[in-house]
């Protein structure tokens, strides 16, 4: 039974969370939040755009437009290979997807919206 009380998480917005002492927790992306500051939505969220300004979105498709070769491995990512079901986060490398099979950090800044 869900407790409506408690938020959802503001980073990856599951909804498994529970408090802790003075804070709030989500055992899912181990983000954690003091329970009493203003709800988190009001801050200013980032906009995340392709190589060629278009603003992409949780869930796009986009296409690599250069070869990228992956770092740790011999393995190289060819230009023009569409990656379904992008995920958006922060940090130096702004998707999260899979390639070919492998989970995987890239720059949007080498996409292209399909």
């Amino acid at each position: 039974m869900p407790n409506n009380s408690i938020p959802a998480c503001p980073v990856c917005g599951m909804e498994n969370t529970y408090p802790d002492g003075e804070n709030i927790i989500c055992p899912d992306c181990s983000y954690e939040w003091p329970a009493n500051t203003p709800s988190v939505e009001a801050e200013e969220k980032r906009i995340y755009k392709d190589a060629y300004g278009n603003i992409l979105n949780d869930g796009d498709t986009v296409t690599l437009i250069k070869d990228l070769k992956v770092k740790g491995s011999s393995l190289v990512i060819k230009g023009g290979t569409k990656i379904k079901n992008i995920r958006l986060v922060d940090g130096d490398h702004d998707i999260d997807c899979k390639v070919d099979g492998q989970s995987m950090l890239l720059k949007s800044e080498f996409m292209k919206k399909a």
